[in-house]
């Protein structure tokens, strides 16, 4: 049996912010914030902090912008973080809306309709909620038929999806399996911390699953092969949960949102993203010459030509190793989606492309790709 992804899907969010709007008011923060501790930071007891600049983020990142579901209080020095209305709990909640608007366009281009779908995988970073699962909303939103659930697995939530869609298909537990990434990312971010307030944006992709006996999209990508793996590392975490409640003098510390220690990350995830490609494409017979794209996890731009330049075993041409963080930042386990989303055109049958994702856990997931 072969499995097969026939159609994606993309929701982005109708408000954006620039990297220099995000500076102005990262900036305006900081010189308030030296300016009241002035006499502090002069005795030395309080460190003076630095601002940030539009050139450093884009040197630093390859970021542009990126997308959020609320814009206004991220840009409002006092608030300095999204507001969102509390919906009814018979209201379509704001993750599984994004969900919802990213499935129908991968149903639409994959040519299936909610009576087709028998299984809906949410696969992101965070879940609104611990439960109902946002999975089983969506399922009643799209009418579909069948079995739900959610996964975390972090950046590499997308892929970890695809596999375990790919899986239930093999064991016939599912026969068409819809895998939604709605990655609201804004809320874990410590809008005035200068190493990471640009990092992140909001948005939402879906892939359809299916045995490609049953395909007939226009753009249909056969799985041939694929390994995840996983090493538990500090160097990227957050310790939001629902737990902090218990600890209330703690539940704002700076661990509770997004933290990193990049320069661990680059070391050590690096080399582990770029042998595991490599030894899945040796195992598979490739070399650097048959893979034709290569979808990677948008974290950072220098990550991702480090990682295609091994790859490919030179520089990536224009086109091989498709960007899409500069507009949309990273966004977790979407951004590989979103690559493939947008760059699904210009194959011949058997060219053969990579899918890969790497993130905190650490986690990674490659995928080999061959178009059909």
């Amino acid at each position: 049996m072969s499995v097969v992804i026939s159609g994606t899907g993309l929701y982005t969010p109708t408000q954006s912010i620039s990297n220099d709007e995000l500076v102005q008011c990262f900036n305006e923060y900081v010189e308030t914030f030296n300016a009241k501790y002035s006499k502090e930071i002069e005795a030395g007891e309080v460190t003076a902090l630095s601002p940030s600049d539009s050139s450093f983020i884009e040197k630093a990142s390859g970021i542009k912008s990126r997308y959020v579901m609320e814009k206004a209080n991220i840009l409002n020095v006092d608030v300095m973080s999204p507001r969102y209305q509390e919906r009814a709990n018979d209201q379509l909640s704001m993750q599984a809306e994004i969900g919802v608007a990213a499935a129908k366009q991968a149903m639409l281009a994959a040519n299936k309709t909610p009576a087709d779908i028998d299984l809906i995988i949410v696969a992101c970073a965070y879940t609104q909620r611990s439960y109902p699962a946002m999975a089983i909303e969506i399922q009643n939103a799209l009418g579909c038929q069948g079995w739900g659930f959610d996964m975390l697995v972090a950046c590499s939530a997308a892929t970890f999806g695809i596999i375990n869609a790919a899986n239930a298909i093999r064991s016939g537990t599912a026969k068409t399996v819809l895998v939604i990434n709605p990655e609201i990312l804004s809320p874990q971010i410590n809008y005035r911390d200068r190493d990471s307030h640009f990092i992140f944006g909001d948005v939402a992709t879906a892939s359809i699953i299916e045995d490609e006996s049953t395909a007939n999209a226009e753009h249909v990508f056969k799985i041939i092969s694929e390994k995840p793996i996983t090493s538990f590392s500090n160097n990227i975490r957050s310790n939001i949960g629902y737990m902090n409640k218990s600890t209330p003098e703690k539940a704002d510390d700076i661990d509770k949102y997004f933290i990193q220690q990049g320069r661990k990350v680059f070391k050590e995830v690096l080399p582990m993203v770029s042998n595991l490609i490599m030894t899945e494409m040796a195992k598979m017979g490739l070399g650097s010459t048959d893979i034709k794209r290569l979808y990677l996890h948008q974290a950072n731009i220098n990550m991702n030509n480090f990682i295609a330049k091994k790859v490919l075993d030179r520089e990536p041409e224009s086109g091989e190793a498709p960007i899409i963080l500069d507009e949309y930042a990273n966004t977790s386990s979407a951004g590989c989606i979103i690559a493939l989303h947008k760059h699904n055109k210009g194959f011949i049958s058997g060219d053969k492309s990579v899918l890969c994702s790497f993130g905190a856990g650490y986690s990674a997931c490659c995928l080999l790709l061959e178009y059909v």
